[in-house]
């Protein structure tokens, strides 16, 4: 029951206004149940078929957050369901989600990842693209989606200054944002930090973690 232990003691630790996901990918619903038991509601998986299967065994009151890397082809297998979408990166990524939301006849939220890192592998848009995108219209277009924050991923450094540093400028254009808010864009969620780096987005102004290891462990890859 090593799970339930973790997430209590990690509760303990966090500020109130802090919304704790807990990744659970890679990880067996024997687990997540544990997690689930210890009143842990919010879990985060980055693929859609292991998604679309832990949905479809856990208990419904689970609300499921896709934090990976979603290709348009695959929004449709989690719009009926999913809470949040984290990593919206791309502004056909985002028609894709408001067409299959209008399909299901809900609004799908959303959170649009901001590249800070300083590596290429990372997903995102820049802060100017952002910017455009707000000015230009387009979402008020989209009926079925409502922006609900930023996502960002630090680099992979054991650099505590780059990091923070990264945190900070995602949290400075998050309050930027603010004076752009409509109805369909609004900056609740600053969604950065994870099991390496949470305390750091604390401090930089994070209202929400993605922690997997801390709570479930390494995890194993085959």
């Amino acid at each position: 029951m090593f799970v339930a232990k973790n997430i209590v003691e990690l509760k303990k630790t966090l500020p109130l206004y802090v919304n704790l996901i807990a990744v659970s990918k890679t990880k067996p619903v024997e687990m997540i149940m544990q997690a689930y038991e210890s009143d842990q509601r919010d879990f985060g998986e980055n693929y859609v078929q292991e998604l679309v299967d832990k949905h479809n065994l856990l208990p419904k009151d689970i609300c499921w957050h896709f934090i990976g890397h979603l290709q348009s082809n695959k929004v449709k297998y989690i719009a009926p369901f999913v809470h949040l979408i984290h990593g919206v990166d791309s502004i056909k990524l985002l028609k894709e989600i408001n067409k299959q939301g209008e399909k299901n006849k809900r609004v799908l939220d959303c959170l649009l990842q901001v590249y800070i890192a300083r590596e290429e592998s990372k997903f995102g848009f820049d802060n100017n693209e952002i910017s455009d995108l707000v000015e230009s219209g387009l979402l008020e277009t989209l009926e079925y989606v409502c922006v609900k924050g930023l996502m960002g991923m630090a680099s992979n450094v054991d650099n505590e200054e780059i990091v923070t540093g990264e945190f900070k400028d995602l949290a400075d254009f998050f309050k930027w944002l603010k004076a752009k808010e409509t109805d369909n864009f609004v900056m609740n969620y600053l969604s950065c930090g994870m099991s390496g780096d949470y305390k750091l987005a604390i401090k930089a102004g994070s209202n929400m973690l993605r922690i997997g290891s801390t709570i479930f462990g390494k995890r194993i890859y085959e």
